[in-house]
């Protein structure tokens, strides 16, 4: 684990004015990954010991922390994030929390895979964020309870060792652990509170899952797909082109600035593994003004392997699904939709199988990392 810079120590009080103009944050490298700690996915926290001020649940919120520096409750200051209780000692001799004391939540990945860095965010928690953190993992099949992941025959790994951190801050831990997760137990030591979680990783998918399905979408994130690179991300990720379900808003695409030049954009994939596509969805559901004009798609077999497009270059609807069913199956391991001239999609699809040896170099994987 190396954090990725550190931030130690109390925010100024929240003097007026924007509540974010002192936040302190830094561009982490594995933000690259997708967040696999995203409720879009089906992730949640599923548990916690304390929520006495703020609800758990608050960690998993998309959007950044607000701060409502009026807002009060029954319990005192309500905080846009999880917050617990000040813990005491076990007597007027020793008023102060024991060393071991803390307290956790238990969060459920929306897909399971290797963790490849964390923010831990303290964002508005200025004098009342815990003095450290840790985050262990553990990778269980099924649907367990909290009951059961918090059993004696649960093992968890270290991801994050107890390390301080700093009010609000964006605190962010790389990590080098080559293992698939499907739980982490966030820690704070001793109490205190913490805005928002980010995992983010690679999701390594169940191949007898996969198997079982057949046909379903070769590029999907929930399946293993991923985004290796794209053109622009001005106003929104690419990731979002392969996350579950249609979009619901402009912004749950990906839609690049307006160019002015004569080139175009386009987003690079990674399938989940080698396989073999027969049809494909290109979805502009709620770009309305700002969709794509024309689309095309191309696949490659192999880091090396040459583009070979499977669907021309293709005119586009605003806020509208379209369906391609190919002539002949592709084969392939990555895939690149191109748009012209710009604007943006909001979902790609392509549905198909694994082929022999993407099934076979998927199970060794899923193996290998314990899965």
């Amino acid at each position: 684990m190396t954090a990725i810079p550190s931030f130690t120590g109390d925010a100024n009080p929240y003097g007026g004015g924007d509540p974010y103009a002192d936040y302190r944050t830094a561009d982490f490298p594995f933000t690259q990954y997708a967040n696999l700690a995203d409720r879009r996915l089906g992730a949640g926290v599923i548990a916690a010991n304390d929520e006495f001020f703020a609800q758990r649940e608050n960690l998993l919120v998309p959007e950044r922390a607000e701060f409502d520096p009026e807002h009060f409750g029954h319990k005192g200051k309500i905080m846009d994030g999880w917050e617990t209780r000040r813990r005491r000692g076990a007597s007027a001799e020793h008023p102060w929390p024991a060393a071991e004391d803390h307290d956790w939540a238990l969060v459920r990945l929306g897909a399971p895979g290797v963790v490849r860095g964390i923010v831990v965010d303290t964002a508005h928690f200025r004098g009342n964020y815990p003095q450290a953190v840790s985050v262990e993992g553990t990778c269980v099949p099924g649907s367990p309870s909290p009951g059961e992941l918090l059993g004696d025959d649960v093992k968890w790994t270290t991801l994050v060792p107890r390390t301080p951190v700093g009010g609000h801050a964006a605190n962010g831990f790389s990590v080098a652990v080559e293992q698939r997760f499907t739980h982490l137990r966030v820690n704070q030591h001793p109490d205190g509170g913490i805005a928002r979680l980010r995992v983010y990783g690679e999701v390594v998918p169940d191949p007898a899952w996969l198997e079982v399905l057949g046909t379903f979408d070769v590029v999907a994130l929930e399946n293993g797909g991923q985004v290796e690179d794209a053109s622009n991300l001005f106003y929104s990720p690419a990731t979002n082109t392969i996350q579950p379900g249609r979009s619901r808003k402009m912004d749950d695409g990906w839609e690049t600035r307006r160019r002015r030049d004569q080139g175009h954009d386009w987003i690079r994939y990674r399938l989940a593994a080698q396989s073999r596509i027969r049809a494909l969805e290109i979805d502009t559901a709620y770009l309305k003004g700002n969709s794509a004009g024309w689309a095309s798609v191309s696949v490659r077999d192999g880091e090396d392997g040459e583009w070979r497009e499977i669907l021309p270059l293709t005119r586009l609807q605003p806020d509208t699904n379209h369906r391609f069913v190919l002539p002949v199956p592709a084969v392939g391991t990555h895939a690149r939709v191109d748009i012209f001239p710009d604007g943006g999609i909001s979902r790609l699809r392509l549905f198909g199988s694994l082929t022999e040896d993407g099934a076979r170099r998927l199970a060794a994987r899923h193996q290998e990392l314990g899965g």
